[in-house]
């Protein structure tokens, strides 16, 4: 036990000894893919971060204690989803207070991996700033979050259903590092390019190590984000992508979504209107993610003599 947290004792020992270790999110396993689907990519991203030299640590709060590694048994309660919350950073005293059972957010998931002492973190799309924000103000807990925490988010963008510019502003304002992995582009989620461009850029998981290292000796507290397209071959094609977006975004409007229940509408209407082209997507994406981050986490920690 780490202040509070639940330490799983093969992530004990591995931070213990300073071997690389990578944070998976439990709201993609819980809520963001079908239930038939989940319980095989949980298992799939664990093994893709094993494969590339690092320890997962899936994050998840239940019956109010927040776990960091779970293991069979744990997994397999948050890949069945059913009853359980969805936690940011906001909503962990609540659940811890109660008991509850959830699954971590990008936001959530961040703060108890830099807590526990994990430095990287493996997603798929990050939140952001919302479409109608100038009327709405939503814009995700995901932002000054990575503001005031030192670790790195290896994620293919900002989802597409967001407003990416303003994203990318927002993240510049909050002293946030963005790096284009093996790209100029900063990725769309579904889309390997979002149409805006990145000011930096790695091509190699000691590159993006150097990065990390950099910003430790500086003393910096900001997040750094990894941006790593989704692998071309699962593209969603860009004129299919914008039409079927505009249709789910008028739907919505029609409808009167709003506020946290704009994000799994949209979402649902892409899986509906690309034919299941986007839940492909987004398995390429997290698994491609967390082998990059397994081999970032092991680049870092060859440079642990450096920091």
């Amino acid at each position: 036990m780490t202040d509070g947290i639940q330490v799983e004792a093969e992530v004990a020992a591995a931070l213990a000894a300073g071997r690389p270790v990578v944070a998976l999110e439990s709201t993609l396993l819980a809520h963001g893919l079908p239930a038939a689907d989940s319980p095989r990519v949980a298992a799939e991203m664990e093994a893709a971060v094993r494969a590339a030299g690092a320890v997962p640590a899936t994050i998840a709060v239940l019956a109010g204690e927040i776990r960091v590694g779970l293991d069979g048994a744990a997994l397999a309660r948050v890949t069945a989803g059913a009853g359980l919350a969805k936690l940011s950073v906001r909503d962990l005293p609540a659940a811890i207070g109660s008991g509850a059972d959830g699954a971590t957010t990008v936001a959530a998931t961040a703060a108890v991996a830099a807590r526990a002492g994990i430095g990287v973190f493996a997603t798929g799309g990050l939140g952001g700033v919302h479409r109608d924000a100038r009327e709405s103000f939503d814009e995700s807990a995901d932002l000054p979050l990575l503001a005031r925490t030192p670790i790195a988010v290896v994620c293919s963008g900002v989802k597409s259903i967001l407003d990416i510019g303003a994203t990318l502003e927002r993240l510049e304002t909050l002293s946030v590092t963005v790096l284009g992995y093996g790209t100029d582009r900063f990725p769309g989620f579904y889309l390997t390019d979002s149409g805006h461009p990145v000011a930096w850029r790695v091509d190699t998981p000691a590159a993006a190590a150097a990065v990390l290292t950099a910003r430790d000796r500086l003393g910096l507290r900001s997040a750094v984000l990894l941006a790593n397209p989704v692998p071309a071959a699962a593209e969603i094609d860009p004129a299919l992508h914008d039409r079927v977006l505009a249709d789910a975004l008028a739907a919505a409007a029609a409808d009167g979504i709003h506020g946290a229940a704009l994000t799994p509408y949209l979402l649902d209407r892409m899986h509906r209107g690309t034919a299941g082209a986007s839940l492909t997507a987004n398995i390429a994406l997290v698994l491609s993610n967390a082998t990059l981050a397994g081999q970032v986490a092991a680049a870092l920690a060859d440079h642990s003599g450096d920091r």
